[in-house]
């Protein structure tokens, strides 16, 4: 038998906050959306959030030093390039470094 859903939770959105997430749910409701992401988040160790983040901060700090050392001139726009690299990499980085590894049998 399968569990019944009794609790709810809510909230409330802009206009264009909710056009972002209805231009994002396809053929699902809003509501079935909402709910899979939202569960999908609540399965997400915080270690991996952790991980995460430091690995974008150390893809950020590294790619800076060797720019600076380098001689390259970091402006703003550099930056922003750097850590919007390392914000696009570091889940998929995380989850490398947590996945369980493969060992072959001695």
């Amino acid at each position: 038998m399968a569990s019944r859903r009794t609790k709810s939770i809510g909230t409330k959105v802009t206009d264009e906050e909710y056009a972002r997430i209805e231009a994002r749910v396809g053929e699902q409701t809003v509501s079935e959306w909402a709910r899979a992401v939202l569960l999908k988040e609540a399965d997400v160790p915080s270690e991996s959030i952790l991980l995460a983040e430091l690995l974008a901060l150390r893809t950020i700090l590294l790619n800076l030093h060797f720019a600076v050392c380098a001689g390259e001139r970091v402006t703003a726009e550099t930056m922003q390039r750097l850590i919007d690299r390392a914000d696009q990499e570091k889940g998929d980085l995380a989850r490398g470094r947590l996945a369980p590894t493969e060992r072959t049998p001695s």
